[in-house]
Protein backbone atom coordinates (compact mmCIF):
# COMPACT_ATOMS: atom_id res chain seq x y z
CA UNK A 1 0.00 0.00 0.00
CA UNK A 2 1.37 3.43 -0.91
CA UNK A 3 -1.78 5.48 -0.30
CA UNK A 4 -2.10 7.45 2.91
CA UNK A 5 -5.02 8.26 5.27
CA UNK A 6 -7.39 10.98 4.07
CA UNK A 7 -6.41 13.38 6.87
CA UNK A 8 -2.65 12.78 6.53
CA UNK A 9 -0.61 15.98 6.89
CA UNK A 10 1.94 16.82 4.20
CA UNK A 11 4.40 19.60 4.81
CA UNK A 12 7.88 20.80 5.68
CA UNK A 13 9.74 22.04 8.72
CA UNK A 14 11.92 24.97 9.71
CA UNK A 15 13.52 26.38 12.86
CA UNK A 16 13.69 29.98 14.09
CA UNK A 17 17.43 30.48 14.62
CA UNK A 18 18.24 28.70 11.39
CA UNK A 19 15.83 30.75 9.29
CA UNK A 20 14.82 34.06 10.87
CA UNK A 21 18.15 35.89 10.95
CA UNK A 22 19.66 38.36 13.43
CA UNK A 23 18.66 36.45 16.55
CA UNK A 24 21.05 38.69 18.51
CA UNK A 25 19.81 37.91 22.02
CA UNK A 26 20.40 34.16 21.82
CA UNK A 27 23.24 31.99 23.09
CA UNK A 28 23.83 30.56 19.61
CA UNK A 29 24.33 34.02 18.14
CA UNK A 30 26.84 34.80 20.89
CA UNK A 31 28.78 31.60 20.23
CA UNK A 32 28.92 32.36 16.50
CA UNK A 33 30.60 35.70 17.19
CA UNK A 34 33.41 34.36 19.39
CA UNK A 35 36.96 34.29 17.97
CA UNK A 36 37.79 30.74 16.89
CA UNK A 37 34.13 29.77 16.75
CA UNK A 38 33.31 26.20 15.72
CA UNK A 39 30.68 27.56 13.36
CA UNK A 40 31.78 27.58 9.72
CA UNK A 41 30.14 30.98 9.42
CA UNK A 42 27.70 33.23 11.23
CA UNK A 43 23.97 32.92 10.80
CA UNK A 44 23.70 36.66 10.08
CA UNK A 45 20.52 37.56 8.22
CA UNK A 46 19.58 33.90 7.99
CA UNK A 47 17.03 33.50 5.22
CA UNK A 48 15.27 36.65 6.40
CA UNK A 49 12.29 34.48 7.34
CA UNK A 50 11.49 36.99 10.08
CA UNK A 51 10.29 39.33 7.32
CA UNK A 52 9.52 36.81 4.55
CA UNK A 53 7.36 34.34 6.44
CA UNK A 54 4.28 35.17 4.38
CA UNK A 55 6.21 34.54 1.16
CA UNK A 56 7.38 31.14 2.41
CA UNK A 57 3.91 30.06 3.56
CA UNK A 58 2.44 31.10 0.21
CA UNK A 59 5.17 29.17 -1.61
CA UNK A 60 4.63 26.06 0.49
CA UNK A 61 0.90 26.22 -0.17
CA UNK A 62 1.42 26.76 -3.92
CA UNK A 63 3.56 23.63 -4.09
CA UNK A 64 0.69 21.50 -2.80
CA UNK A 65 1.76 21.14 0.83
CA UNK A 66 -0.60 21.87 3.70
CA UNK A 67 1.41 21.84 6.94
CA UNK A 68 4.28 24.04 8.09
CA UNK A 69 6.40 23.53 11.17
CA UNK A 70 8.07 26.66 12.52
CA UNK A 71 9.40 27.77 15.88
CA UNK A 72 8.87 30.57 18.35
CA UNK A 73 12.19 32.04 19.50
CA UNK A 74 12.42 32.41 23.28
CA UNK A 75 15.25 34.94 22.95
CA UNK A 76 12.93 37.24 21.00
CA UNK A 77 9.91 36.81 23.25
CA UNK A 78 11.98 37.35 26.42
CA UNK A 79 15.13 39.23 25.37
CA UNK A 80 15.97 40.06 28.99
CA UNK A 81 14.77 38.19 32.03
CA UNK A 82 11.23 39.06 32.99
CA UNK A 83 10.52 41.31 30.00
CA UNK A 84 7.98 39.82 27.62
CA UNK A 85 8.12 41.50 24.21
CA UNK A 86 4.46 41.88 23.26
CA UNK A 87 5.39 42.98 19.74
CA UNK A 88 7.23 39.68 19.21
CA UNK A 89 4.28 37.68 20.49
CA UNK A 90 2.17 39.62 18.01
CA UNK A 91 4.62 38.76 15.25
CA UNK A 92 4.32 35.02 15.89
CA UNK A 93 0.57 35.29 16.30
CA UNK A 94 0.32 36.83 12.84
CA UNK A 95 2.21 33.85 11.38
CA UNK A 96 -0.23 31.46 13.07
CA UNK A 97 -3.25 33.42 11.90
CA UNK A 98 -2.01 33.54 8.33
CA UNK A 99 -1.40 29.79 8.27
CA UNK A 100 -4.95 29.20 9.48
CA UNK A 101 -6.34 31.74 7.01
CA UNK A 102 -4.77 30.09 3.94
CA UNK A 103 -5.39 26.50 5.03
CA UNK A 104 -1.89 25.55 6.19
CA UNK A 105 -1.70 23.56 9.42
CA UNK A 106 0.74 25.30 11.81
CA UNK A 107 2.99 22.97 13.79
CA UNK A 108 4.63 25.14 16.44
CA UNK A 109 7.88 24.38 18.28
CA UNK A 110 8.59 26.34 21.47
CA UNK A 111 12.31 25.57 21.84
CA UNK A 112 14.60 24.57 18.98
CA UNK A 113 18.17 24.43 20.38
CA UNK A 114 18.69 28.17 20.99
CA UNK A 115 18.04 29.87 24.35
CA UNK A 116 18.18 33.49 25.54
CA UNK A 117 21.69 34.64 26.34
CA UNK A 118 20.61 35.93 29.74
CA UNK A 119 19.25 32.47 30.60
CA UNK A 120 22.48 30.69 29.69
CA UNK A 121 24.67 33.23 31.45
CA UNK A 122 22.64 32.66 34.60
CA UNK A 123 23.42 28.94 34.54
CA UNK A 124 21.15 27.81 31.74
CA UNK A 125 19.58 24.39 31.93
CA UNK A 126 21.88 23.41 34.80
CA UNK A 127 20.39 26.14 36.99
CA UNK A 128 17.94 25.25 39.74
CA UNK A 129 15.60 27.82 38.18
CA UNK A 130 15.75 26.48 34.62
CA UNK A 131 12.41 24.67 34.59
CA UNK A 132 10.62 27.60 36.22
CA UNK A 133 12.11 30.07 33.75
CA UNK A 134 11.07 27.88 30.82
CA UNK A 135 7.62 27.57 32.34
CA UNK A 136 7.32 31.37 32.53
CA UNK A 137 8.15 31.57 28.82
CA UNK A 138 5.57 28.90 27.92
CA UNK A 139 2.96 30.72 29.98
CA UNK A 140 3.71 33.95 28.07
CA UNK A 141 3.33 32.19 24.71
CA UNK A 142 0.17 30.24 25.55
CA UNK A 143 -2.32 33.06 24.68
CA UNK A 144 -1.16 33.27 21.05
CA UNK A 145 -1.73 29.56 20.39
CA UNK A 146 -5.48 29.81 19.82
CA UNK A 147 -6.44 27.68 16.83
CA UNK A 148 -3.20 25.67 16.87
CA UNK A 149 -3.48 21.89 17.21
CA UNK A 150 0.15 20.74 17.20
CA UNK A 151 2.64 22.17 19.70
CA UNK A 152 6.08 20.67 20.37
CA UNK A 153 7.64 21.82 23.62
CA UNK A 154 11.32 20.99 22.93
CA UNK A 155 13.05 19.90 19.75
CA UNK A 156 15.22 16.79 20.07
CA UNK A 157 15.69 16.92 23.84
CA UNK A 158 17.93 13.85 23.63
CA UNK A 159 20.39 15.76 21.45
CA UNK A 160 19.88 19.07 23.19
CA UNK A 161 20.62 17.48 26.58
CA UNK A 162 24.15 16.80 25.33
CA UNK A 163 24.49 20.24 23.77
CA UNK A 164 23.64 22.02 27.00
CA UNK A 165 25.74 19.75 29.21
CA UNK A 166 28.75 20.65 27.02
CA UNK A 167 28.17 24.40 27.33
CA UNK A 168 26.38 24.99 30.62
CA UNK A 169 26.85 26.95 32.74
CA UNK A 170 28.13 29.24 30.03
CA UNK A 171 29.30 32.49 31.60
CA UNK A 172 31.46 33.42 28.60
CA UNK A 173 34.41 33.90 30.94
CA UNK A 174 35.99 30.82 29.32
CA UNK A 175 34.43 30.70 25.85
CA UNK A 176 37.32 28.77 24.32
CA UNK A 177 36.53 25.81 26.56
CA UNK A 178 32.98 25.82 25.24
CA UNK A 179 34.19 26.02 21.66
CA UNK A 180 36.64 23.18 22.21
CA UNK A 181 33.82 20.95 23.41
CA UNK A 182 31.71 21.91 20.41
CA UNK A 183 34.56 21.17 18.00
CA UNK A 184 35.11 17.80 19.63
CA UNK A 185 31.43 16.93 19.20
CA UNK A 186 31.44 18.00 15.57
CA UNK A 187 34.60 16.06 14.69
CA UNK A 188 34.15 12.31 14.17
CA UNK A 189 36.70 9.62 14.70
CA UNK A 190 36.96 9.33 10.93
CA UNK A 191 35.26 10.85 7.93
CA UNK A 192 33.15 14.00 8.03
CA UNK A 193 30.15 12.98 10.08
CA UNK A 194 27.83 15.64 11.38
CA UNK A 195 26.71 15.99 14.97
CA UNK A 196 24.73 12.92 15.97
CA UNK A 197 24.88 10.22 18.61
CA UNK A 198 28.06 8.78 17.10
CA UNK A 199 30.03 11.99 17.56
CA UNK A 200 28.60 13.24 20.86
CA UNK A 201 29.03 12.10 24.46
CA UNK A 202 26.01 10.38 25.97
CA UNK A 203 23.36 12.49 27.69
CA UNK A 204 23.95 12.42 31.42
CA UNK A 205 21.09 11.48 33.74
CA UNK A 206 20.95 15.02 35.18
CA UNK A 207 20.66 16.56 31.71
CA UNK A 208 17.97 14.07 30.71
CA UNK A 209 16.07 14.75 33.93
CA UNK A 210 15.93 18.51 33.41
CA UNK A 211 14.68 18.07 29.84
CA UNK A 212 11.91 15.79 31.09
CA UNK A 213 10.93 18.16 33.89
CA UNK A 214 10.84 21.13 31.50
CA UNK A 215 8.67 19.21 29.05
CA UNK A 216 6.29 18.01 31.74
CA UNK A 217 5.95 21.54 33.12
CA UNK A 218 5.25 22.93 29.66
CA UNK A 219 2.72 20.19 28.98
CA UNK A 220 0.88 20.97 32.21
CA UNK A 221 0.81 24.71 31.44
CA UNK A 222 -0.39 24.20 27.88
CA UNK A 223 -3.12 21.76 28.89
CA UNK A 224 -4.30 24.19 31.57
CA UNK A 225 -4.27 27.34 29.42
CA UNK A 226 -4.94 26.13 25.87
CA UNK A 227 -6.67 23.44 23.82
CA UNK A 228 -3.51 22.43 21.90
CA UNK A 229 -2.23 18.89 21.64
CA UNK A 230 1.21 18.64 23.21
CA UNK A 231 4.24 16.55 22.32
CA UNK A 232 7.94 16.90 21.75
CA UNK A 233 10.19 15.76 18.92
CA UNK A 234 12.73 12.97 19.42
CA UNK A 235 15.78 12.16 17.31
CA UNK A 236 15.40 8.41 16.76
CA UNK A 237 18.71 7.04 15.51
CA UNK A 238 17.54 3.74 14.04
CA UNK A 239 20.09 1.82 16.10
CA UNK A 240 20.78 -1.79 15.10
CA UNK A 241 22.95 -4.30 16.96
CA UNK A 242 25.77 -6.24 15.46
CA UNK A 243 25.48 -9.93 16.28
CA UNK A 244 26.24 -10.50 19.95
CA UNK A 245 25.68 -6.89 20.99
CA UNK A 246 21.95 -6.95 21.64
CA UNK A 247 22.42 -5.99 25.31
CA UNK A 248 24.55 -3.03 24.28
CA UNK A 249 21.83 -1.99 21.85
CA UNK A 250 19.22 -2.04 24.61
CA UNK A 251 21.40 0.21 26.80
CA UNK A 252 22.15 2.69 24.04
CA UNK A 253 18.50 2.86 23.02
CA UNK A 254 17.43 3.53 26.59
CA UNK A 255 20.09 6.18 27.17
CA UNK A 256 19.63 8.03 23.89
CA UNK A 257 15.92 7.59 23.20
CA UNK A 258 14.01 5.32 25.56
CA UNK A 259 13.96 7.65 28.56
CA UNK A 260 12.46 10.38 26.36
CA UNK A 261 10.03 8.19 24.45
CA UNK A 262 8.64 6.79 27.68
CA UNK A 263 7.65 10.31 28.71
CA UNK A 264 5.67 10.54 25.48
CA UNK A 265 3.32 7.86 26.75
CA UNK A 266 1.54 10.72 28.55
CA UNK A 267 1.64 13.09 25.55
CA UNK A 268 -1.00 13.75 22.91
CA UNK A 269 1.50 12.96 20.14
CA UNK A 270 5.22 12.45 19.58
CA UNK A 271 7.39 13.87 16.83
CA UNK A 272 9.69 11.36 15.12
CA UNK A 273 12.89 12.74 13.56
CA UNK A 274 14.96 10.33 11.49
CA UNK A 275 17.77 10.61 8.95
CA UNK A 276 20.00 7.55 9.14
CA UNK A 277 20.73 4.33 11.00
CA UNK A 278 23.72 3.40 13.15
CA UNK A 279 25.25 0.11 14.23
CA UNK A 280 26.06 -0.81 17.81
CA UNK A 281 29.16 -2.99 18.00
CA UNK A 282 32.09 -3.90 20.24
CA UNK A 283 33.22 -0.27 20.42
CA UNK A 284 29.78 1.17 20.96
CA UNK A 285 28.08 3.39 18.40
CA UNK A 286 29.71 3.21 14.99
CA UNK A 287 29.78 5.68 12.14
CA UNK A 288 28.78 4.88 8.60
CA UNK A 289 30.10 1.48 7.50
CA UNK A 290 32.90 1.28 4.97
CA UNK A 291 31.64 1.71 1.43
CA UNK A 292 28.35 3.30 2.43
CA UNK A 293 26.93 6.14 0.38
CA UNK A 294 27.35 9.28 2.49
CA UNK A 295 25.37 12.49 2.66
CA UNK A 296 26.97 15.94 2.93
CA UNK A 297 27.20 15.54 6.70
CA UNK A 298 28.72 12.07 6.52
CA UNK A 299 25.62 10.10 7.47
CA UNK A 300 24.90 6.83 5.70
CA UNK A 301 22.18 7.01 3.04
CA UNK A 302 19.40 5.09 4.80
CA UNK A 303 15.85 5.97 3.72
CA UNK A 304 14.70 2.79 5.49
CA UNK A 305 15.71 4.32 8.84
CA UNK A 306 12.42 6.21 9.06
CA UNK A 307 10.30 3.08 9.14
CA UNK A 308 12.64 1.62 11.73
CA UNK A 309 12.26 4.78 13.83
CA UNK A 310 8.47 4.71 13.59
CA UNK A 311 8.24 1.10 14.68
CA UNK A 312 10.64 1.64 17.56
CA UNK A 313 8.78 4.75 18.71
CA UNK A 314 5.41 3.03 18.49
CA UNK A 315 6.63 0.21 20.69
CA UNK A 316 8.43 2.45 23.20
CA UNK A 317 5.47 4.79 23.69
CA UNK A 318 2.85 2.10 23.77
CA UNK A 319 0.99 3.60 20.82
CA UNK A 320 1.20 7.39 21.11
CA UNK A 321 0.13 8.99 17.79
CA UNK A 322 3.18 9.97 15.73
CA UNK A 323 3.93 12.92 13.50
CA UNK A 324 7.09 12.79 11.38
CA UNK A 325 8.51 16.23 12.15
CA UNK A 326 11.87 15.83 10.41
CA UNK A 327 13.17 13.55 7.67
CA UNK A 328 15.46 14.42 4.81
CA UNK A 329 18.90 14.27 3.28
CA UNK A 330 21.80 16.71 2.98
CA UNK A 331 22.78 16.62 -0.68
CA UNK A 332 23.36 18.77 -3.73
CA UNK A 333 21.87 16.02 -5.92
CA UNK A 334 18.17 16.77 -5.90
CA UNK A 335 17.31 13.60 -7.82
CA UNK A 336 18.86 11.69 -4.95
CA UNK A 337 16.71 13.69 -2.53
CA UNK A 338 13.64 12.44 -4.38
CA UNK A 339 14.95 8.86 -4.27
CA UNK A 340 15.61 9.12 -0.54
CA UNK A 341 12.23 10.65 0.25
CA UNK A 342 10.36 8.10 -1.87
CA UNK A 343 12.13 5.29 -0.03
CA UNK A 344 11.33 6.84 3.34
CA UNK A 345 7.67 7.29 2.42
CA UNK A 346 7.40 3.68 1.29
CA UNK A 347 8.41 2.75 4.82
CA UNK A 348 5.83 5.13 6.28
CA UNK A 349 3.11 3.55 4.16
CA UNK A 350 4.20 0.10 5.31
CA UNK A 351 4.04 1.14 8.96
CA UNK A 352 0.57 2.62 8.51
CA UNK A 353 -0.61 -0.55 6.75
CA UNK A 354 0.48 -2.48 9.84
CA UNK A 355 -1.70 -0.32 12.06
CA UNK A 356 0.74 2.31 13.34
CA UNK A 357 -0.89 5.70 13.92
CA UNK A 358 1.17 8.12 11.81
CA UNK A 359 -0.53 11.49 11.36
CA UNK A 360 1.73 13.20 8.83
CA UNK A 361 5.08 13.79 7.16
CA UNK A 362 7.04 17.06 7.47
CA UNK A 363 10.19 17.17 5.39
CA UNK A 364 13.40 18.69 6.75
CA UNK A 365 13.75 21.28 5.60
CA UNK A 366 11.58 23.61 3.54
CA UNK A 367 14.27 26.10 2.50
CA UNK A 368 18.04 25.50 2.54
CA UNK A 369 19.06 27.11 5.83
CA UNK A 370 21.79 27.70 8.41
CA UNK A 371 22.87 24.20 9.45
CA UNK A 372 24.59 25.10 12.72
CA UNK A 373 28.35 24.35 12.69
CA UNK A 374 28.17 23.52 8.98
CA UNK A 375 26.80 26.92 7.97
CA UNK A 376 24.95 27.40 4.69
CA UNK A 377 26.86 24.96 2.47
CA UNK A 378 24.94 21.92 3.73
CA UNK A 379 21.63 21.74 1.88
CA UNK A 380 18.63 19.80 3.20
CA UNK A 381 16.01 22.04 1.59
CA UNK A 382 13.24 21.50 -0.92
CA UNK A 383 13.75 25.13 -1.92
CA UNK A 384 17.04 26.87 -2.72
CA UNK A 385 17.68 30.42 -1.53
CA UNK A 386 19.95 33.18 -2.81
CA UNK A 387 21.70 34.49 0.31
CA UNK A 388 22.14 37.93 -1.27
CA UNK A 389 18.66 38.57 -2.69
CA UNK A 390 16.82 35.96 -0.58
CA UNK A 391 14.98 34.80 -3.69
CA UNK A 392 13.46 31.35 -3.24
CA UNK A 393 13.68 28.77 -6.04
CA UNK A 394 11.79 25.48 -5.61
CA UNK A 395 13.79 22.39 -6.54
CA UNK A 396 12.27 19.49 -8.48
CA UNK A 397 11.99 17.63 -5.15
CA UNK A 398 9.63 20.32 -3.85
CA UNK A 399 7.29 19.95 -6.79
CA UNK A 400 7.55 16.16 -6.61
CA UNK A 401 6.62 16.09 -2.91
CA UNK A 402 3.77 18.49 -3.61
CA UNK A 403 2.39 16.10 -6.24
CA UNK A 404 2.66 13.21 -3.79
CA UNK A 405 0.79 15.30 -1.23
CA UNK A 406 -1.96 16.21 -3.67
CA UNK A 407 -2.36 12.61 -4.76
CA UNK A 408 -1.98 11.40 -1.17
CA UNK A 409 -0.16 8.46 -2.72
CA UNK A 410 3.27 7.47 -3.96
CA UNK A 411 2.25 5.21 -6.79
CA UNK A 412 0.14 7.89 -8.43
CA UNK A 413 3.14 10.18 -8.94
CA UNK A 414 5.74 9.79 -11.67
CA UNK A 415 9.26 9.35 -10.35
CA UNK A 416 8.11 7.76 -7.12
Amino acid sequence: MTAFPDDFLWGASSAPHQNEGNNTNSDMWALEQLPGSSFAERSGDGLDFYHRWREDIDLLKSLGLSAFRFGIEWARVEPVRGHVARAELGHYRRIIEYCLEVGVEPVVTLHHFSSPLWFVQAGGWASDEAVDRFGDYVTAVAPILDGVTWVATINEPNMFAVMHQMSTPLQYDDPQAVLARMREAASPVSGEAGINAFTMPEPKPAATAVMIRAHERAREILHDLTSVEVGWTIAVQGLVARSGHEEDLARYRQTWEGAYLEVSREDDWVGVQSYTSQLVGPDGLEGAPDGAELTQVGWAYRPDALEMALRQTWQATGGTPMLITENGIATTDDARRIDYTAGALEGVASAIADGLDVRGYLHWTFVDNFEWVHGYDVTFGLVAVDLVTFDRTPKPSARWLGRVAQANSLTAVAGA
